[in-house]
């Protein structure tokens, strides 16, 4: 029997008609009239790693060629995927950054690339790039109009003082020379990030807090030298885990407007082995965890450095090369999308995947750069959900996870709705907190006879109920034969698949009267936009 259908029964098209039991009802309100929070307009993110083909956990090497040292950069999916989100923002980097040495015409030593070590740190060498390389992947970038994060090694010229622990002055020469023949090649770097899980305890190797934010004032002496009185790039860091002291210790050495962005890596979902990954994914509880970190680092930033801004730098789910059953899956978008609507209403402006491509992980298959389901979940949110996050109040079970935002280009508002759950549809009826008194909204959460009330109620969407003209814009995402395990996702019924020239599809909706509710299948994903929808922190 296959794995997926021990894992559950399939129920994932609406029915000509729904019963009775097969769904219950829910209501979300949408708190219009502010915004919550916001992110940047290149909040979706991807990585590209070093990890070179040998780079294996659990008896298989998913890397291939996927590195920032030997990806194909001629391949033309890959430029039409980055291409497509026009712009995506780029981060490269990822564990073995703060091994890499850049082939300045002063670095002193042949420039090498990775090879496999068992003393070296994470069993690899340190490893170089050459400059034709860099001018090969800025080449790619400049065409495909990539917003660029870039990693600097910031372990160089610290010794080891015991295991796990690094000390000693950061040795900024070979990054300066690297930024300046960047900079003299006009490559337009949006960000120079520092380090790579180093912060706390670190992953291989950490470093104390108040040397690093002595060193970061040294990395923004550089930038405000070498970029003079042109566009400066900010700069980003620690790119690990977060640990709320060390994260404080390092505003506070640093201080104010040298950290333009504090990065944070997220591995929630445990290892990539792991069997319980897939439970976890759809258990709405543990998803909601990570919402303690977001809203520590929050308050973290608005307490000890209110000139920087939360950003996630690197998340994958699972760790170790992420999950092979699972992280290329349509299941994986339950978890992706989720984190996406979580940490952008705490403010979070930049949500970096791990990968593009490589890994299993990948946005992008790493053989033959076919997107993953991950991949579409990814262009729609960023091509439907604006920036602004509003505020709702919602009813029903916990299954069903809801995040709106002002919706991008088109006016009103744009919803994401995620069915958790194996067995039960959800009949959401959406509302405008315009129609509903105070006394209703607080109703909503403990008073079930107003719930009962609202059951089968129109999608108002302003100050009163739709003429019945109203079109929203509907777009369901399942899985390819109702396999949660699938490689092929559906966007309301149809695989979405590269055309024959290799472009990505385009992703259309399907207009449903405003009056209707929305039906969420089991184990689905609804993204809904309210073009007419009257939410007043949305018309500013």
């Amino acid at each position: 029997m296959r794995l997926w259908s021990l894992f559950l029964l399939p129920l994932l098209c609406l029915p000509a008609r729904v019963r009775s039991e097969d769904y219950s009802d829910v209501t979300v309100i949408v708190r219009g009239s502010e915004t919550i929070a916001s992110t940047s307009d290149e909040f979706v993110c991807a990585t590209i790693d070093w990890w070179p083909p040998e780079k294996c956990n659990y008896d298989q090497c998913p890397w291939g060629r996927a590195s920032v040292l030997n990806l194909d950069l001629t391949n033309p999916l890959l430029a039409k995927a980055i291409q497509a989100f026009s712009p995506l923002r780029i981060r490269v980097g990822g564990s073995l950054q703060d091994q890499v040495l850049y082939g300045t015409p002063n670095l002193g030593s042949s420039c090498d690339p990775f090879t496999k070590v068992s003393s070296g740190l994470f069993g690899f060498s340190q490893g170089c790039i050459t400059l034709e390389r860099w001018d090969d992947i800025n080449n790619l970038f400049l065409s495909t109009g990539a917003v660029v994060t870039f990693g600097l090694n910031a372990l160089q010229g610290r010794q080891q003082t015991r295991k796990g622990v690094w000390g000693g002055p950061w040795n900024s020469s070979n990054a300066r020379e690297f930024i300046e023949y960047t900079v003299s090649k006009n490559y337009p770097i949006d960000s120079w990030e520092f380090g790579n899980e180093l912060s706390g305890s670190g992953i291989g190797a950490s470093v104390a807090a108040e040397q690093y934010g002595k060193d970061l004032v040294e990395l923004q002496t550089i930038i405000n030298e070498l970029y003079g009185d042109s566009s400066k790039p900010l700069v980003v860091a620690p790119g690990g885990f977060y640990d709320q002291k060390w994260f404080a210790q390092l505003l506070d050495v640093s201080g104010p407007n040298v950290l333009n962005a504090m990065t944070h890596h997220i591995y929630n979902l445990g290892a990539g082995n792991d069997p319980q990954v897939p439970n976890r994914i759809l258990n709405p509880q543990y998803l909601s965890r990570t919402s303690d970190t977001f809203r520590s680092l929050q308050l973290t930033i608005q307490r000890h450095g209110p000139w920087s801004a939360p950003w996630v730098g690197e998340s994958g789910g699972a760790y170790n090369s992420g999950s092979r059953l699972v992280s290329n899956t349509f299941l994986n978008s339950f978890w992706y999308l989720d984190q996406l609507g979580q940490s952008a209403k705490y403010d979070t402006k930049v949500y970096c995947r791990q990968t593009l491509i490589g890994g299993n992980y990948g946005l992008l298959d790493t053989d033959t750069f076919v997107p993953n389901p991950d991949y579409y979940s990814a262009l729609l949110w960023h091509q439907i959900m604006g920036t602004r996050v509003l505020s709702i109040d919602i009813s029903g079970s916990s299954y069903l996870r809801a995040y709106v935002h002002c919706a991008k280009q088109k006016g009103g508002v744009a919803l994401l709705l995620l069915n958790l759950h194996r067995t039960m549809g959800f009949m959401v009826s959406v509302r405008n907190d315009l129609n509903v008194n105070l006394a209703e909204g607080r109703g909503i959460r403990r008073d079930n006879a107003f719930v009962h009330g609202l059951k089968r109620t129109v999608s108002w969407v302003g100050s009163k109920a739709s003429d019945g003209f109203s079109k929203r814009e509907e777009y369901h995402l399942s899985a390819k034969d109702g396999n949660p395990f699938a490689r092929t996702m559906l966007l309301n019924g149809v695989p979405l698949e590269l055309t024959e020239d290799g472009d990505i599809p385009p992703l259309y909706p399907v207009e449903v009267s405003v009056n209707s509710p929305i039906y969420v299948a089991p184990l689905t994903i609804a993204f809904v936009v309210f073009p007419d929808f009257e939410a007043e922190a949305c018309g500013r």
